[in-house]
C-alpha cells in the first residue's frame, strides 16, 4: 500500500519539478504579491519541508510538522529548490516496502500549541500530499497573478475534481 501512495506522491512533486523549470529565477523567487509575500519557492520550500518532516521523523516514529525552516537559499533559486525536490523524491523512493499501517506519532501546532496525534506512516503521507496539491493552488494563484498560465488545467486540483464542475 505504501507503494501506491508513493507513486503518488512522486508523480505530484514530478509535476511540481515540472512547473519549476518551466519558470524563470524572478517568477520563481517574487516575494512581492500582497496578502501574504511568499513566493512560488517559499511554497515548494514549505511543500518538502512536509515530506522532509515525515522522512526525518520515520526513525524515531514521531513525524514533528512544527520542525520546519524558513527563509532558506531554495526559496530563492529554482535550481536549489529542484536540488532539494530531486532529494526528497530519492528517499520516498525508499520507503516503498515500509507498511503504510506502520503507527507513528505526528505532532503539529493547531493554532492552540504543539499536539501529538496517533497516525500511520501512511497517513501522514497521504497528509502531505494533499498538503502539496494546496500549496499548488497558491502557486497557480501566483502564477497567474504574474501573467504566466498554468502548466495544465490540472494544476492545483485536486484529482477527483471533475473538470466539468469548474465551467
Amino acid at each position: 500500500m505504501t507503494g501506491r501512495i508513493i507513486d503518488a506522491a512522486v508523480a505530484n512533486l514530478e509535476h511540481l519539478g515540472g512547473m519549476v523549470r518551466s519558470i524563470d529565477t524572478p517568477t520563481y523567487a517574487n516575494a512581492t504579491i500582497a496578502p501574504y509575500y511568499s513566493g512560488i519557492g517559499s511554497h515548494l520550500r514549505h511543500i518538502l519541508d512536509i515530506f522532509a518532516c515525515v522522512l526525518r521523523g520515520l526513525p524515531e516514529r514521531t513525524i514533528d510538522f512544527t520542525d520546519r525552516c524558513r527563509d532558506t537559499p531554495e526559496e530563492r533559486d529554482p535550481e536549489l529548490g529542484l536540488a532539494y525536490l530531486n532529494r526528497i523524491v530519492v528517499e520516498l523512493e525508499d520507503l516503498r516496502e515500509v507498511a503504510a499501517s506502520l503507527p507513528v506519532t505526528v505532532i503539529d501546532d493547531l493554532g492552540q500549541g504543539e499536539v501529538p496525534v496517533a497516525f500511520t506512516l501512511g497517513a501522514a503521507l497521504v497528509q502531505a500530499h494533499s498538503h502539496a496539491i494546496h500549496h499548488y493552488a497558491c502557486i497557480g494563484y501566483l502564477l497567474s497573478l504574474q501573467g504566466v498560465s498554468l502548466p495544465d488545467e490540472r494544476f492545483g486540483l485536486n484529482p477527483t475534481t471533475p473538470l466539468a464542475t469548474l465551467d
